[in-house]
This record gives C-alpha cells, structure tokens and sequence, in this order.
C-alpha cells in the first residue's frame, strides 16, 4: 500500500479528492490530510508518507515552496492543479506527474500506478532539482529529463540539436556529440520544444532552430545543420518552415 497524504487548500475539493482516491485506488491509503504549506509540511514530516497529492497553489504559498522546505524529498508527488500552462510545462519537462481539477479516474489510476514504480532516491532528486531549476530560470535556460534504458539525464534544451524519431522511440542528438535514445514517441517532445524554438521539419525530425545552418532549395528541399547534418524537410512543412526563417 502506498501511505498516502493528500494537501489542498479547499476543504470541499480536498474531500473530493479523498473519495476519488479512496473509491479507484485500492493500493492507496489515505493516512493524512493537510489545508497548505504550513500544515502540509507539519504532516509529512509526522507521517513519512510514500505518496503526496499536493495542490500547486494554496492560500499560505505554493506546492513548490512546500517542497522547498523538505529537500532532499524522498516520496513521490503527483501535483493536483487548475490549469496553469507555466506549472505544466515544469512538470513535462521534469517527468513529474500532474493532473487536473478536477481528478479523472482513468488519469488518476494511472498516474497511482506510475507511482508506484520503483525509483531511487537519487532520480527523485534530479527530476526534483530539474523542477525547482526550470522554475526558477528564464525559458532559453530550461531542462528536459531524459530517460534512457541505462541512465537518466537531465539536459540543458539549448544544448539539442535534433531529435530522430524511430516508430516509437526518440534519439536525441547533443552538442557534445552524445546522442540518448528514449522510449517516447517525438510527438511528445513537439509538444514541450515547439514554444522553446523547435521545429518539425518532418515526420521523423524535430529540429533546434538554434543549430539551424542553411537550407538548399530543391524540390523538397534539404535543411543543413551546424553540425553538417542534412535534415529533410515534407513538402507541407516547406512553406511554413521556409516563413519561419524570416524570425530568426
């Protein structure tokens, strides 16, 4: 069983939250409850629970600050949050589970079952470190955890310079010459670079715009990297890609 505590500031969805908990997953115990920072802090600390639902904004401060207070963290949490594009996008780029108000129980039986995954304390605090520093920085400075099948990593965005897709894997390709291959599909990772300068050139090809070198204009065209690599560009990509280049 995972001991669990479940932290929010609103004692009508806080009571919710329990049912739903309580009624789709058998393998949580709900040992505490807690109304903010102040208390929630007070409550892990007493319980020592595997598993925290923990609201990102509450009326003494943030999740993020009650997590602040209890490093190094060595339980797993599963954010609970209206939407806020900016907390999300911390949360993807760290590989930290979140979910939505209010709680599905298809997403919330699966986010329970990621959780109860085993993960060192060592992972924990990187996918937590990589939150508090995404946070904290500018958006041209983020990190992206990156999980292959011997390490993970936690990768500076500025420092990719592609990523290749392969069915349903991603190899991504660095400034370092390294290269880290992940069992996700690209289509997630469009989704967290686009709005950090990325491009899709192509259905196997997620370009940073940033190593962006010249394009050869043939038929469908070519796109060079700074690398020298040659990146393919779809014909439907083409009058897209080809205006995007009047931003750089």
């Amino acid at each position: 069983m995972l001991r669990t505590i479940v932290i929010d500031d609103m004692q009508n969805i806080r009571q919710k939250n329990v049912a739903v908990i309580k009624q789709y997953c058998p393998t949580v115990a709900v040992i505490a409850e807690a109304d903010g920072v102040v208390s929630g802090v007070a409550a892990i600390k007493k319980y020592l629970p595997d598993l925290v639902f923990l609201d990102v904004e509450m009326q003494d401060g943030t999740g993020f600050d009650l997590l602040q207070q209890l490093k190094p963290i060595d339980f797993k949490v599963i954010f609970v949050t209206a939407f806020q594009e900016f907390a999300i996008k911390a949360f993807r780029f760290s590989a930290i589970d979140f979910l939505l108000k209010p709680l599905d129980p298809a997403d919330l039986a699966e986010a329970v079952k990621k959780a109860e995954e085993t993960l060192s304390k060592e992972m924990l605090e990187l996918q937590f470190n990589t939150l508090f520093s995404n946070i904290e920085r500018p958006r041209n400075l983020q990190k992206i955890i990156l999980k292959t099948a011997e390490k993970v990593y936690s990768i500076h965005v500025q420092d990719i310079i592609r990523c290749e897709s392969e069915k349903n894997y991603t190899t991504f390709y660095m400034v370092n010459g390294q290269k880290l291959l992940v069992s996700t599909t690209l289509k997630e990772y469009e989704t967290m670079l686009l709005p950090m300068g990325f491009f899709r050139t192509h259905q196997s090809h997620l370009i940073n715009m940033l190593y962006f070198d010249h394009y050869i204009k043939t038929d469908t065209g070519s796109i060079i990297m700074k690398d020298k690599t040659a990146i393919p560009l779809s014909v439907r990509k083409k009058e897209e890609f080809l205006n995007s280049l009047n931003s750089i």
